[in-house]
């Protein structure tokens, strides 16, 4: 295992935290100091890291789901909906959705079971950036484009700027861009509500620079190191 993975499942930072470790010579393997970032750590190896013992713990997984509509971003559900773990019945890890689409939204979903790393997703003060396609009936006008561009006051509270522009038009109906900076509840489709624009479809495109691509709907992937790289600006 690479050392800058085998260090991060060890509990010590990220990739890239622990890439500095190594570099700064705090990392030794078998009693010596390792500072290259392509050593492979062997199964039997010693590894410390300023004198103290560490071990990866149990594998981390990281998935890409395609969320179709009309299912709920929960483990489980009270009222017998279908869950985004109906559609990774096949997945042999015990993973948890990374924050929420909701039940009509479509799109890129990410699922895990490395908490840390889900948190540093979602927490607010990351402002992980996060694109979405909203589909609308009528233009928005460059008036509510700037709008969501400069933040609006939803819930009490200004959201943060956005970056919005409409992209397409198709059988009628507008397609609009839109990368917001926080995850607050329903954010976009309140603030949609605000400008008296119904939504009538929204699907998250993009987290970070991790794109959902050519994934089918309803199917699942798992992701690679450069791909998580992506999520935090490549």
């Amino acid at each position: 295992m690479r050392i800058n993975k085998y260090l991060a499942n060890s509990g010590l930072g990220s990739r890239r935290k622990v890439e500095e470790y190594v570099l700064n010579g705090d990392v030794s393997i078998d009693g010596k100091v390792v500072k290259d970032l392509s050593f492979d750590v062997s199964d039997v190896s010693v590894v410390k890291y300023k004198g103290k013992v560490v071990s990866p713990k149990s594998e981390k997984v990281y998935i890409m789901l395609n969320k179709p509509k009309c299912y709920i971003t929960s483990m489980s559900d009270e009222k017998g909906r279908k869950t985004v773990m109906d559609l990774l019945k096949n997945c042999k890890h015990k993973v948890f959705p990374v924050g929420r689409l909701d039940y009509n939204t479509q799109g890129l979903l990410l699922l895990t079971n490395d908490g840390n790393w889900a948190n540093n997703i979602i927490h607010p003060s990351k402002h992980i950036s996060k694109t979405y396609e909203v589909i609308t009936k009528y233009l928005p006008t460059n008036k509510q484009l700037n709008q969501i561009r400069n933040g609006i006051i939803i819930d009490g509270r200004r959201t943060l700027p956005a970056k919005a522009n409409v992209v397409d038009e198709v059988d009628g109906f507008f397609v609009t861009h839109l990368t917001i900076f926080e995850g607050r509840n329903r954010e976009i489709r309140k603030m949609f509500e605000f400008l008296n624009l119904k939504i009538y479809g929204l699907k998250r495109l993009k987290i970070g620079d991790l794109e959902l691509g050519a994934l089918e709907e309803g199917k699942y992937r798992y992701l690679n190191e450069y791909e998580l790289d992506l999520i935090f600006g490549g």
